[in-house]
This record gives structure tokens, C-alpha cells and sequence, in this order.
């Protein structure tokens, strides 16, 4: 059995964004020019409202359980599921829809505006599940399965689950939801990475159980103190990946 995501795309952003337009050609229109029209802020944290009408404010993250927080991700990490959005490897029409138009150079400045945000979190989802199912996902996250070839995901993500530098994401401080429905994503094909596609590997060899129990798990978890991405891992992967190849890029 597999999880299959529940996609929900942020064409309503892509709406908005064409009312918005259109609003402000009528005010425009109806309204002479002059010394004291309203000018737009050309910033990056002003053009990264089309962004943060479905990741948050700032990035930090909505209420809504699909859509995950950006802000302080890995700027390798990010500028990479920009590229995989915009190209295809990722299925999300909104998203393929807002990047579509954007340079290689513009995803970077992106990326890297969203990497430098150091924001707080808020307080762990608190969990629904019975204890052996999150004792299941806390042992899988920290020690895998090695009889069905499935690494701990501290293995690649580090020991404190907040990602590695610069190209592997944090696990913590992400909806359930979310995480959920991207194994799923891996899981039917809908998710991809460069190959190796170790992360398609990965959760494919888990069950719906494993799914669920590590999803679970994982948002139930508080932040560390340092929430940073860990400096590049002196050791090799446990699989070799495409991240690894992308973050030579």
C-alpha cells in the first residue's frame, strides 16, 4: 500500500496575484498621477508576497497542514525544488505557473532570501497517534531499518533532524500532513530528484505504517535550540543521492 498526496495547487495565488494587478490598473486609471502616488517598494521581501501567501508570513509557515516552511532551509535545497518545480520534477501547477517565467539567476536570489531567515517556530504538532506508532517512527528516524535497505533519517538529515548544509532540508517544524504526502509523492512517482533518486529508494521500501508512524513522529518534535542546517557531513551518505550532486552545481 502507498500513500498518495492529497496535491492542493496554489493556483488561487496565481488568481489573486492577477486581481491584484488589475485592482491597481483601475485605481490607476481612475486616479491622476502625481508627486504623491503610492510606489511599490521594489524589495526582495515585497516580490516574496506571491511566495508567503501559502508558506506564511515570511516563510515561517501557515496553520494549513500542507504547505511547509521555507525560511532557513538551505539555499542548495531550495534553489533545487525551485528548478524541479519549474521543470517538472515536482507537480504543482501553481508553482510550475509562478516560475515558469523566472531565470536560473532570479530561483537563486529566491533561495537565498529565503536561507538567511532565522525565525522562530512554533510549538510542535501535537500528535493524535497511539505510543508504539510513534515509538516506530522515533526508531526509524533514528536508526532505520537496515533489513529493508531503509537508512535512519538522521543519517542524511543530521543527528539534530534540522537539515545539512547545503543542500539537505530539516525534518523538524514541518506539518504532518506535508511530510505525509511528499513520501507519498516519492512513493507514485508524482516527486523527483536528480538520480540517484535515493529519496524515491527510500520511500519506496516503506510501508503506509512506516509512513505514518515516522510523519507523526517527526511533527511531534520539538525544535533544538539551534535550529540551523549542521556544517556539510565529514561522512558519506548512507545511499549515494542526487542531492549530493546537486549541491555540487
Amino acid at each position: 500500500m502507498t500513500f498518495i498526496p492529497v496535491l492542493r495547487p496554489c493556483g488561487r495565488v496565481v488568481l489573486f496575484l492577477l486581481a491584484a494587478v488589475l485592482c491597481m490598473g483601475a485605481v490607476q486609471a481612475a486616479e491622476p498621477l502625481s508627486a504623491a502616488t503610492h510606489t511599490v517598494p521594489d524589495t526582495m521581501a515585497q516580490r516574496m508576497q506571491a511566495c508567503t501567501l501559502c508558506h506564511g508570513k515570511e516563510g515561517r509557515a501557515t496553520q494549513s497542514g500542507y504547505f511547509p516552511r521555507i525560511a532557513g532551509k538551505p539555499a542548495g535545497y531550495l534553489y533545487h525544488q525551485l528548478l524541479h518545480f519549474r521543470e517538472g520534477r515536482r507537480q504543482n501547477a501553481g508553482m510550475t505557473a509562478l516560475l515558469d517565467p523566472l531565470s536560473d539567476a532570479y530561483l537563486r536570489d529566491i533561495a537565498e532570501h529565503f536561507a538567511v531567515l532565522d525565525l522562530p517556530y512554533p510549538p510542535p504538532q501535537a500528535s493524535t497517534a497511539a505510543p508504539a506508532e510513534l515509538a516506530r517512527g522515533q526508531a526509524l528516524a533514528r536508526h532505520g531499518d537496515a533489513q529493508r535497505n531503509i537508512p535512519a533519517c538522521v543519517a542524511c538529515h543530521g543527528q539534530a533532524l534540522t537539515g545539512v548544509q547545503p543542500a539537505i532540508p530539516g525534518l523538524l517544524g514541518l506539518p504532518r500532513d506535508y511530510l505525509i504526502g511528499q513520501l507519498g509523492a516519492w512513493q507514485t512517482g508524482l516527486r523527483h530528484a536528480h538520480a540517484p533518486d535515493c529519496m524515491a529508494q527510500i520511500a519506496q521500501a516503506m510501508t503506509a505504517a512506516d509512513v505514518s508512524a515516522v510523519s507523526h513522529w517527526l511533527a511531534a518534535q520539538a525544535l533544538p535550540a539551534n535550529t540551523h542546517p549542521a556544517p556539510p557531513a565529514s561522512r558519506p551518505l548512507p545511499l549515494r543521492c542526487g542531492a549530493a550532486l546537486e549541491a555540487a552545481q
